[in-house]
């Protein structure tokens, strides 16, 4: 089993979970952060801080294809350990549905 960054981080990005994930599998999109898979330790601390909910066991259904997004782009984003700041406007669009059309291929600051 894996954690699974979802639909629901797209243009929120909060990153509460970078400061406790203990392996820094995280990697940072222009709008989105992804977890990579194979360095994943499935601890699961990431998962109760995600104020979006975003983060999920790679067992939920549903997350198949977020998990292919996850590995794809955690090769190709830098990696990030330390939170940064939200966008502006993350909470507007924490819940909302149809926002995978909305991520950005674009790697993030890193």
């Amino acid at each position: 089993m894996t954690y699974v960054v979802t639909e629901n981080c797209i243009k929120c990005k909060f990153m509460d979970c970078v400061e406790v994930c203990p392996v820094d599998c995280f990697y940072e999109g222009e709008n989105m952060l992804v977890i990579h898979p194979d360095e994943c330790i499935d601890c699961g601390v990431c998962e109760p801080e995600c104020p979006a909910e975003a983060i999920l066991p790679d067992t939920e259904d549903g997350v198949e294809n977020f998990l292919e997004i996850n590995r794809e782009y955690s090769e190709k984003w830098p990696n990030i350990t330390q939170k940064g700041e939200p966008p502006a406007d993350a909470e507007e669009w924490d819940g909302k549905s149809g926002k995978i059309e909305m991520l950005s291929p674009n790697p993030g600051e890193g």
